[in-house]
């Protein structure tokens, strides 16, 4: 057998169906689209509800709107780094301690406590407050810089 000689097999190749040629072509008057309606007279886009409010413009008004890939963070307060007792605290101690929750990738620091000793924060992210309130005891705050921005 030789290139020129091959064929697709039955039925894989179909005439286009002209719509719209007369009444002699068996596909004339209404162009197989049947008689009145939507469909008959235009297109209609996907999502078309006959008119309501669509889905996309109901929802966003219900619950609100969150972003999808959001931070999270768990947060952390200045009291409760008090109780401790280390002198350098990272997100490693805070999980074993309990007070941060091992889902919780990212943690912050927040202001809401007293803090007498001095102490060395490690974590992702701050509040104005808590730094104050760390640095005027003596400590320090570092920023940890996330695996994923860090790539970035």
């Amino acid at each position: 057998m030789k290139p020129h000689e091959l064929r697709s097999p039955d039925g894989a190749r179909t005439k286009r169906k002209r719509v719209g040629r007369g009444d002699g072509s068996g596909h004339g008057k209404t162009a197989g689209r049947g008689t009145k309606g939507t469909r008959a007279r235009g297109t209609v886009h996907a999502f078309f509800e006959g008119g309501q409010m669509p889905l996309a413009r109901r929802v966003p008004k219900l619950k609100g709107f969150t972003p999808p890939n959001r931070k999270r963070y768990g947060a952390v307060n200045v009291g409760q780094l008090a109780g401790l007792g280390l002198k350098e605290v990272g997100p490693d101690d805070l999980r074993a301690a309990g007070i941060v929750r091992k889902r919780d990738k990212l943690i912050k620091v927040l202001g809401t406590g007293e803090l007498s000793t001095s102490i060395a924060v490690k974590a992702h992210a701050f509040s104005d407050s808590a730094i104050s309130k760390l640095e005027a005891a003596g400590g320090s705050a570092e920023v940890i810089v996330p695996m994923q921005e860090k790539k970035a």
